[in-house]
Parts: structure tokens; sequence; C-alpha cells
């Protein structure tokens, strides 16, 4: 037989007893190790999935691009918060240092590279290989990153030594002077932009001409994309705006009333980005210093600080470079004028909405007004006959009044009561006109 196993009750130990002593050191011990890590009760766990998030909220009341974008937006955070499996296991990617012993990851863009011969390839990059090859700063690299599309959606045109930071919307690029960087290649703005600067890029269609440096293509071919879809969208929405104005005044129905408010709504989204745009257009030709920036891209020249006048090394450079500035500046003003045209456009068609929209609300108040009339007509009529109802009621009473006993006053009763409703019926109507009321 076994002999038991006596058991300690540590409530009835005494306060110096040895046995006290070696569970609390015991359970000291053991408090420090899981503290640091460095002991788990669990020999083996299951290592959870990681699972990204949807965090951004759908704003309401967007039209289909605007949908599209959101959607294509979230799962881009998506795709950047989801970390890369080989082999089964998860490889991490962190930065060296203090990143490391944080456990932060680092970025990795999917973008496509277009090549100043016209070569396309896709490719993955991390963010300090692309400060690095490109000679940015983390802070540039925000303004064009695709996770933060809902924080960064107002155009902009940013000039920095080595390269060109391009944020139009659903289309963001890095430019530099043998490449360019798209992200987001895939949503519209990217397919829009890639197929206007292939073409560009293709010397067959040169004709033979001097050609612009490629700096200036890709600018080119990003305005000239993002302004087309711009009044491309407008050319199709104006029909469906003048067919509504020409039917509403006679036609006025819940399908056709919704239609009006779609599309004013889609005109007010169509007015705010080509208003957008025009700012982004008139502070550039208002920065000589940008626009020079750009000129001075590749080149062995400076700016002085004074009067940013160029300093080159080469007079021909310098002069290479004023001839190009000149070409900017006509760039940048003929799509400014479309990109007023397009905005002027869109002002005025969503100004003939609202006059609609006023025009309706003054016409459903005069209905409502009629309406009103003759609901107050109604009621003074009623009043009056309600006071012949009580002279007869009054004569219903089984009361002896020996009007009875007269053939005459039945006659006499009806028409006194026919003819006090309608003077009555005279009185109410003169005041109520004398009041304005009526």
């Amino acid at each position: 037989m076994a002999a038991a196993v006596p058991t300690v009750n540590l409530l009835h130990l005494p306060a110096k007893s040895s046995e006290l002593r070696l569970f609390v050191a015991g359970a000291y011990s053991i408090l420090r190790l899981r503290t640091s890590g460095l002991w788990s009760p669990v020999v083996a766990t299951k290592q959870p999935s990681i699972e990204a998030v949807r965090c951004l909220t759908k704003p309401e009341n967007l039209s289909s691009d605007e949908e599209e974008e959101v959607r294509e937006s979230q799962q881009d955070s998506l795709d950047a918060a989801r970390p890369e499996v080989s082999n089964g296991s998860a490889v991490s990617k962190t930065l060296a240092g203090d990143s490391l012993s944080l456990g932060i990851r680092e970025p990795v863009y999917q973008v496509v590279e277009v090549k100043s011969s016209g070569m396309v390839s896709t490719r993955k990059i991390n963010r300090r290989h692309l400060l690095k090859s490109s000679g940015l700063r983390p802070r540039d690299i925000r303004s064009v990153d695709p996770s933060l599309w809902l924080t960064n959606s107002m155009p902009s045109l940013l000039v920095r030594e080595h390269a060109i930071l391009l944020n139009l919307g659903s289309l963001r690029a890095i430019v530099m002077q043998e490449s360019v960087l798209i992200f987001n290649y895939n949503r519209k703005g990217g397919k829009a932009f890639i197929d206007a600067l292939l073409p560009r890029l293709n010397p067959k269609n040169m004709n033979g001409g001097p050609s612009m440096p490629f700096v200036l293509e890709v600018v080119e071919a990003a305005l000239h994309s993002r302004i087309q879809r711009l009044e491309q969208r407008l050319w199709d929405l104006e029909p469906r705006v003048q067919a509504l104005l020409e039917v509403l005044p006679n036609r006025l129905t819940a399908d056709v009333l919704e239609q009006l408010r779609i599309s004013k709504q889609t005109l007010v989204e169509l007015g705010s980005r080509a208003g957008d745009l025009k700012q982004m257009l008139l502070d550039i030709l208002e920065d000589t210093h940008e626009i020079r920036r750009i000129c001075i891209m590749g080149r062995n020249c400076t700016l002085t600080k004074g009067n940013d006048e160029m300093e080159c090394a080469v007079p021909l450079e310098k002069q290479i470079a004023e001839e190009e500035e000149e070409e900017i500046e006509m760039l940048l003003e003929n799509y400014l004028q479309r990109c007023e045209s397009c905005h002027g456009q869109a002002e005025r068609l969503l100004d003939s909405a609202k006059e609609m929209e006023d025009s309706i609300a003054v016409n459903l108040s005069s209905r409502r007004l009629e309406v009103s009339r003759v609901e107050l007509l109604l009621q003074v009529g009623a009043f009056c006959v309600a006071i012949g109802a009580l002279v007869s009621g009054i004569f219903g009473m089984n009361l002896k009044s020996y009007l009875e006993e007269h053939a005459f006053a039945f006659w006499l009763t009806t028409a006194g009561i026919m003819v006090g409703a309608a003077v009555t019926f005279f009185l109410m109507y003169r005041y109520l006109r004398r009041r304005k009321i009526l």
C-alpha cells in the first residue's frame, strides 16, 4: 500500500516556518520569470493568424467612382497590413534598431515602373530603398502613400531635388529623371495615366520633332489623363441634366426628383475636384521657384536664394532651362484653361439645377397655398351651416313654441336660416380678404 502524502495547510503554518518561506520564494521566482517572458505555463500554443480589420468607414452619398476609390483604397490598406507568407511561414520585414525591437514592419509598395525608354515592369520596393533611390524624405512619401488615401485627397505636385511627387486623386506617382513609379496602377486613374504616357514615349509618335524631357512628358500625361476624366464625366452628365431641366416643370414625380438630386450631387463632386485641381495649377504658376526647380532637375544648375536666378556651369544648359521654363508655363496655362472650363461648366449646370429646385419649391408652395385657401373656405362654409343647424336643432326640441301652429312658420324659419348662413359667409369672407388671409 502506498504511503499517503501529507498535505500542508498554509493558513495554519507559523509565520517563520521553513515551508511558508519556501512557498513564498517559489511563487516570487515564478512571477519574475513570467514578467520577463522567460517562462510560460503553456508549452506549445498555436500562433493566431493575423487578419486585417477594416477600420475605414464608407462615406455616405458618394458617386460610383468615389465608392470604387474608397473600396480600392481600403483593399490597398488591407494588403499593406497583411504580412507576406513564404513556404507556410510569415516573413517579417522589420526595420533595424528600434523598429526591430518594437516589431514595426517596414512598408513594402507594389508599383509599376515606367522607364524613359517605354519599358514597363511591376516590382516591389520597400520604403528605405525608395527613399534611397529617389532622394526623398519620409514626410515626402506620405503625400503619395496609397494607404493614406483618405487623409491625402487634395491634389498636389511637389517638386524635390531629384524627383517630383504627383498626387491627383486615384493617381499617385513619383517622377524621377529616367523613370516613374506608379502606385495603385490597377485603379482608373493609374490605368488612364499609363495609357496616356506610353504613346508619348514611343519614338514613332514623335514625327521627327523635338521631344520634351521625360519629366515634363510624365507631368503632362498625368494632367491630361486627370482633366480628360473630369471632362468625360461632365460630357456624360450634361445631357441628362438638360433633359431633367426640360421635363421637371411639367412632371414632378419621385423618380425625376431623385435623378435631379443624384445629378446635383455628382455636379458638386465634379466642381469640387476641378476647383481643387485649378487651385493647384494656379499655385504652381504663381510660384516661379517651383517651376525653375523643375527646369534645373538633372542639370548642373543652382538657384540663388535672393531672386531665384539660375546659375549653370554651362551657358547652353541655362538657355535650355529658360526655354523649358516657358514651355512649362504654357503647358500649365493650357491645362489651367481646360480645368477652368470644366469647373465653370459644372458650376453653371449646378446653378441651373439649384434654380430648378427653387422653382420646384415655389411651385409646391403655391400648390400648398391653394389647398390651404380651399380648406379655409370650406371651414368658413361649415361654420355658417353649423349656425343654421343650431337653429334647426333648437326648433327640434320637444318644447312648445306655438310657432308650429302656424303654416307659414316652417318656410319662414327655413328662409331665415339660409339667408343668415349666406350673410354670415359673406361677412366672414370680406373680413378674411381685408386681413389678407385669403
